[in-house]
């Protein structure tokens, strides 16, 4: 079932480790540096994702050099920029800012592809939602449908409320099962899951539900900047408190697929029809 890490100074190690107990499809980690700081990752089967949430770095992968990633001062303002690790091999980074907030998310994987840098122009971005239905999202995919040939079944994105509180995750939905019909129609794709939060101001907070079953209640977890939650299964919307605008890096992993499909909560899936722009949301995870 899904875990919740309360925010904690985890001094650059993993929080989300290989073959964790909850998600163990994916990895994640928060690394700080200061000017001329070096950090070193390398996860054995498994493709990485590294993203600067404010800073800059030059990243050194299998003999490649990416220089400068990373554009923003804050992470609220600007889009972000990142480097592909394929599967196994290591990387150094290097911190060419005073300081680096760096995330990393990384996916199980059984090929080795070829690292590569993700720029701010390569940013495949969308908006949708409003704000009468309170679930107005901008959404910036660093790895997904448009890079699917230079990836394994990694998926990672930033994902941003806008305004002053909201919903995200709307209407509730799952992806934990590989579902398709007779003619071989898919229907949901198994997947896990892992995000840290950030909330503008840096005080705020927000809420995160997990249920399995769409009749049934689970837990609720009171979620803060650098919270961090691992999801396996279940129905899982999120909403931020009013007054501030939540954040969210997603990593989010296949078992099977290098697309995701998503099954709504049957309870709530009417308002599909009532969210503007919401399935071209859903089309760009296909």
């Amino acid at each position: 079932m899904s875990r919740h890490i309360p925010p904690f100074d985890n001094q650059n190690r993993p929080i989300v480790d290989a073959d964790d107990s909850t998600t163990p499809l994916c990895f994640f980690n928060h690394v700080r540096l200061r000017r001329g700081e070096r950090h070193v990752h390398q996860v054995a089967g498994y493709e990485s994702m590294i993203v600067p949430a404010s800073g800059s770095c030059d990243v050194s992968v299998s003999g490649q050099a990416f220089t400068a990633i990373g554009k923003r001062t804050h992470l609220w303002g600007g889009d972000p920029e990142g480097v592909y690790v394929p599967a196994g091999a290591q990387a150094e980074v290097v911190c060419v800012s005073e300081q680096l907030d760096l995330m990393i998310g990384g996916g199980r994987c059984d090929t080795v592809l070829a690292p590569f840098a993700v720029r701010q122009d390569d940013i495949d971005k969308l908006q949708y939602g409003s704000d009468d239905t309170k679930t107005h999202r901008k959404i910036k995919h660093l790895l997904g449908q448009k890079n699917a040939d230079r990836r394994g079944r990694l998926l990672v994105s930033e994902l941003f409320t806008v305004g002053a509180g909201g919903w995200s995750g709307f209407p509730p939905h799952k992806h934990d099962t590989e579902r398709r019909d007779a003619d071989g129609a898919t229907h949901e794709t198994e997947y896990q899951e892992v995000y840290q939060f950030r909330f503008n101001p840096d005080h705020g907070f927000g809420a995160q539900f997990v249920y399995e079953h769409e009749d049934d209640h689970g837990p609720v977890y009171h979620v803060r900047s650098g919270s961090v939650i691992a999801i396996d299964k279940g129905y899982h919307p999120s909403v931020a408190a009013p007054g501030y605008e939540m954040y969210y890096f997603t990593v989010i992993v296949g078992a099977h697929s290098k697309s995701l499909v998503q099954h709504f909560d049957p309870h709530h899936a009417y308002q599909l029809e009532t969210i503007p722009g919401i399935k071209n949301m859903i089309a760009k995870f296909k």
